[in-house]
């Protein structure tokens, strides 16, 4: 017998348009699935820049190579939260592990998750900084000096030797990282695109699209970042290294656009019984998140924005700007297509005869507060790495004399 309030159920049926069956009166998956996909997106999309400069040698990037990394680091520490508080016993989080479930695939994120942060990021990050460790340990003030060193694992040897045997794993590292990126958050399109009983889900381009888009997302995210970071610090913005970030993004935004448009056209084209309650769907409940945010404004706008910025020769000044907006908007796009995905696929019922409207509380463990506390503290730790770990290398001249 439920114990749910009377006037709960009123106001849910208050928010149904059409029919829909009783088990379907509330949306299962909150704003924490939400902000799941994204912050791994944000993860994938960044580490895949760094590689960019450790395997393909653009060296152009190699200002944001550093930067990328934490910045995968700081989201990747959160990207977890949003399931945990989703769960109605996250105390018994670490069951995923010990109790292992290989037919499910939300299960399997935990390892995919330490998989992930263990033996790639990590490892990546401590041959990186080893040799600043090592020099932070000598020089910084008590008791800083003793966290450096133990970052450090008490390693003391700067040879040239060390120092490209630091290089070579680094690359190595990377190669196997790029993979594990992709695993990262392919698996999160397929876990939506194997859902058959859900036409806006079921599609085997569902985990192309998830993936491109976490690309798209996390380069914004770095091209935000350091741009901010740059102005915090009063240090000049390395215009030939954004302007290549910037290529990349266009290019990115492009294939991005041309698979959600290839899998919107797959959809009209093999158009079922379930195509009119779609078609109400984008109209009526997703028409701001769909057609103004995600399309218009998260990806018409920036692609034209940059593409504009690559075809004319404007001023440093200008183009900063433009690459600034592009990454702001690409960033909210990006959100809007993981609400669209999550929220949306879960607003029309099963009969194909109505639909319903999701309300966000603002407070408790699933609300608007929580939501925003969890995009924010990625920032923080983010911050805080910053702050520890220096993003300009120290030890030039033995990267060099090992190279």
């Amino acid at each position: 017998m439920s114990t749910m309030p009377t006037d709960h159920y009123a106001d849910l049926l208050g928010q149904v348009t059409g029919f829909i069956y009783p088990n379907e009166l509330e949306v299962n998956w909150s704003v924490m699935i939400v902000i799941y996909p994204y912050l791994t997106g944000l993860v994938a999309g960044a580490f895949i820049l760094a590689s960019l400069m450790k395997v393909f040698k653009v060296k152009e990037i190699q200002p944001t190579y550093r930067l990328a990394l934490l910045t995968a680091l700081a989201f990747l520490i959160v990207a977890p939260m949003p399931l945990l508080l989703h769960l109605s016993q996250p105390l018994r989080f670490y069951e995923i592990l010990v109790t292992p479930n290989t037919s499910s695939a939300m299960a399997m994120f935990g390892f995919v998750y330490a998989w992930y942060l263990m033996a790639v990021l990590l490892i990546e990050i401590w041959f990186e900084w080893r040799l600043d460790l090592i020099r932070l340990g000598q020089t910084a003030a008590f008791p800083l000096n003793w966290l450096y060193k133990a970052l450090s694992l008490f390693s003391k040897d700067t040879s040239p030797a060390a120092v490209a045997f630091d290089r070579k794993a680094i690359q190595a590292i990377t190669i196997i990282g790029i993979p594990s990126a992709f695993l990262l958050h392919g698996y999160v399109g397929f876990i939506f695109g194997s859902v058959k009983a859900n036409p806006w889900w079921n599609s085997v381009l569902m985990p192309l699209a998830f993936l491109m888009s976490a690309i798209v997302s996390g380069i914004a995210l770095v091209v935000l970042v350091y741009m901010v970071l740059q102005g915090l610090r009063r240090q000049p913005i390395d215009m030939p290294c954004l302007d290549k970030i910037a290529s990349y993004l266009f290019y990115a935004v492009i294939v991005d656009f041309a698979l959600e448009a290839l899998d919107f056209i797959h959809r009209l084209y093999a158009a079922e019984e379930e195509a009119r309650i779609l078609g109400h769907l984008i109209t009526q409940k997703l028409f701001l998140s769909l057609i103004v945010l995600q399309i218009l404004l998260g990806m018409i706008v920036p692609l034209a924005l940059l593409a504009v910025t690559k075809a004319r020769q404007f001023n440093d000044d200008l183009r900063k700007l433009l690459y600034f907006l592009s990454a702001i908007l690409i960033l909210l796009g990006i959100f809007a297509m993981r609400w669209n995905v999550v929220i949306g696929g879960q607003l029309f019922s099963k009969s194909f005869r109505g639909l319903m409207t999701y309300k966000m509380e603002i407070f408790g463990l699933e609300g608007f507060v929580t939501a925003l506390g969890l995009l924010v503290l990625p920032f923080l730790i983010l911050a805080v790495l910053i702050r520890l770990l220096p993003t300009k290398s120290t030890a030039e001249p033995e990267i060099a004399a090992a190279a």
